[in-house]
C-alpha cells in the first residue's frame, strides 16, 4: 500500500531576515461581517510566487507561523490554510507570505496531521491517525449472494466519526443499491433510451470508478481527483459511457471534527446530451447507518428547522442528519452551495430511512449539453453531539461567504 503522509514543522520568523523585503507579499484577511474561527480561508495565489514549491505563511501580529498548502484546480492556483485564531467581525489581520526553497520549520510540531493511502482498491484518509472515509476504486461485491448486480465502485464508505464510529451504510437490505456517499440520477433519458443509474436492480445503467486523476497532501488537506463513469446498458451493441463525472475530495486538518468538500463536474461522453427527467429524489446522496433504521434513534435538521416530519421537498441552505451510535450522539451536516444548479435545491429526507439527497429534477426536467460541464459542490461536517443550528450557520457563511484575502502589497 502506498501512503502519502505529511507532517510538516515550520519554523518562526519574527522579520524578513529568511529572504529580502522585496520577496514577501503582505496579505490582508477581512473578516467582513462574520466573525470567523476553525475555518479554511483561501486565495489566488499571488503570480511571484506561481514557480514555488515551498511557501511560509507568518501572522504579522506575532510573528507565528501558520501552516499554508498551494493547491491547483482549473481555475488556477490557490493557496489555503485553517484559521483557528478567532477573528471577530469587520476586522482585519494581516500574514507575510514568503517562498521557500524547502518547507519551513517550527518549534512545536503540527498536530493535526493529514494522511492519504492509496492501494489501487481504495483511497483512505484519516486526519490524527483518524479515520475520515474511504473512496473505492474497486468494485465492492454485493453481500446478498441472490442480488450480485448490487456490486459498485466509485463512492464513498465508510465515514467515520472523531470518534472512529463509521457514520454511513453500503448494501443494507432494504435499499442495497444506496452506497454511503454516491452521486446517481433516478431517471435519464440518452439516445431516445431510458434508464437509471440509482436503482441496479433494474440493471439500465450503472456508475464505475474510472481511475484516479490525482493525488496531493500537505499540512493543510489531503486531496484526491476521481474520474466515474455513468454508463447507459440499454444500448443494443455494448454499454455506453454518457456522462464522464471528476470527484474532486478535499479533507481538511481539523481533528476534533471532520469538514470535507466534494465538487463534481459531470460531463457528456459523447456528442449526445443527457436529458435528466423529473423525479422526486437522485442527485448528491448519503445513506445513514443501520442503527438508525429505528426512527426513535435519528432525526433531520435544516437551517429552517425542519424535521423529518416536515423538511421532505423543501429547499434549505444544509440538512443535518444526527442521532445515537452505540450510545454516542453524532451527526454529519451536508452545505449546499449558492453556485449550484437550481440552489437552493430540493430535498429528499427519507420519513423513515437515514438517508436524503439533493434534488435538483424534483423542479423538473433539464438537460447537460455537450461542452458544457454540470459543476455541483457540496461541504460535509461531521460532529460530536447533537446538531447544533449556531455552528452550523456559521460552516454555511464561512462556506458560502468567505472571509476575503487582498495583496496589501
Amino acid at each position: 500500500m502506498k501512503t502519502i503522509a505529511f507532517s510538516i514543522l515550520f519554523v518562526v520568523t519574527h522579520g524578513l531576515t529568511a529572504q529580502a523585503a522585496d520577496d514577501v507579499v503582505q496579505l490582508e484577511l477581512s473578516a467582513g461581517k462574520h466573525a470567523r474561527e476553525r475555518c479554511v480561508v483561501s486565495c489566488t495565489l499571488p503570480e511571484k510566487f506561481s514557480d514555488s514549491k515551498h511557501l511560509s505563511l507568518m501572522r504579522t501580529a506575532d510573528g507565528k507561523s501558520i501552516p499554508v498548502q498551494i493547491d491547483s484546480t482549473a481555475e488556477g492556483k490557490r493557496i489555503y490554510w485553517i484559521l483557528n485564531k478567532k477573528l471577530p467581525a469587520k476586522q482585519t489581520r494581516r500574514y507575510n507570505l514568503q517562498s521557500s526553497q524547502q518547507p519551513f520549520k517550527q518549534d512545536a510540531p503540527v498536530t493535526n496531521t493529514v494522511t492519504l493511502k492509496i492501494d489501487g482498491k481504495q483511497i483512505r484518509i484519516a486526519v490524527s491517525e483518524k479515520p475520515v472515509l474511504v473512496y473505492h476504486q474497486a468494485i465492492v461485491k454485493s453481500p446478498l449472494k441472490d442480488a450480485p448486480y448490487y456490486a459498485r465502485s466509485g463512492y464513498i464508505h465508510p465515514l467515520y466519526t472523531p470518534s472512529g464510529k463509521e457514520i454511513t451504510d453500503d448494501f443494507n437490505p432494504d435499499h442495497a443499491h444506496q452506497h454511503g456517499v454516491m452521486f446517481a440520477w433516478r431517471k435519464i433519458l440518452f439516445d431516445g433510451r431510458h434508464n437509471n443509474a440509482w436503482d441496479q436492480k433494474q440493471n439500465t445503467g450503472r456508475i464505475e470508478h474510472g481511475e484516479v486523476k490525482a493525488v496531493a497532501v500537505g499540512p493543510v488537506f489531503a486531496t484526491f481527483t476521481a474520474l466515474l463513469k455513468h454508463v447507459d446498458l440499454t444500448a443494443k451493441q455494448a454499454p455506453v459511457t454518457m456522462l464522464n463525472e471528476t470527484w474532486r475530495v478535499r479533507v481538511y486538518a481539523f481533528a476534533d471534527d471532520f469538514l470535507f468538500d466534494i465538487i463534481s463536474t459531470q460531463t457528456c461522453a459523447t456528442d449526445k446530451p443527457v436529458v435528466i427527467e423529473k423525479y422526486h429524489y437522485g442527485g448528491m446522496t448519503i445513506r445513514g447507518h443501520a442503527d438508525w433504521m429505528d426512527t426513535k434513534t435519528f432525526d433531520f435538521l435544516t437551517n429552517e428547522n425542519k424535521t423529518r416530519a416536515d423538511g421532505n421537498h423543501s429547499r434549505p441552505n444544509w440538512v443535518a442528519m444526527h442521532g445515537l451510535l452505540q450510545g454516542e450522539p453524532v451527526g454529519i451536516t451536508i452545505f449546499d452551495h449558492p453556485h449550484n444548479f437550481r440552489f437552493p435545491q430540493p430535498v429528499r429526507l427519507h420519513p423513515k430511512m437515514p438517508y436524503f439527497c439533493f434534488v435538483p429534477a424534483q423542479l423538473g426536467e433539464f438537460r447537460i449539453e455537450p461542452g458544457k460541464p454540470f459543476v455541483s459542490q457540496y461541504r460535509y461536517h461531521i460532529h460530536h453531539g447533537k446538531t447544533n443550528s449556531v455552528v452550523a450557520n456559521q460552516i454555511w457563511d464561512n462556506y458560502t461567504q468567505a472571509a476575503h484575502v487582498t495583496v496589501v502589497k
